[in-house]
């Protein structure tokens, strides 16, 4: 888990750098942004505050920290394994509907045949 700190706050900063040490990351690599400003547009924020919709309410102990922080981590985990599993049904669908597209084009040639031979005699 890849994790980057950007907070208004020096105090927080530097608390989170300190609780988060080795999976510190910079921003561009991370899979997590910890804030203590909401932030809407970006998917990976991970929002601390004294505000009830926070992700982690303050305050808070470093083992609390690395258990939300792990709790997210699993969570946006799965959501990438679902998407990845839904694109790769749509693949398989795609393969499946040529697949029945060829075998009833082949079946209509074949019963065509059949017919204007019939007919012919």
């Amino acid at each position: 888990m890849r994790v980057a700190v950007e907070c208004k706050s020096p105090l927080m900063q530097k608390s989170l750098e300190l609780f988060l040490g080795k999976n510190l990351s910079s921003a561009k690599n991370c899979e997590i942004l910890v804030r203590d400003v909401k932030s809407f547009d970006d998917e990976r924020c991970f929002y601390i505050s004294s505000d009830k919709d926070a992700d982690l309410l303050k305050p808070f102990s470093k083992s609390q920290l690395i258990l939300a922080l792990e709790k997210r981590y699993k969570s946006m985990n799965k959501t990438k394994i679902k998407e990845e599993l839904f694109e790769e049904e749509l693949l398989d669908f795609d393969i499946l509907q040529k697949r029945i597209e060829s075998l009833t084009l082949e079946y209509q040639t074949n019963i065509l045949k059949v017919v204007r031979a019939f007919y012919e005699k």
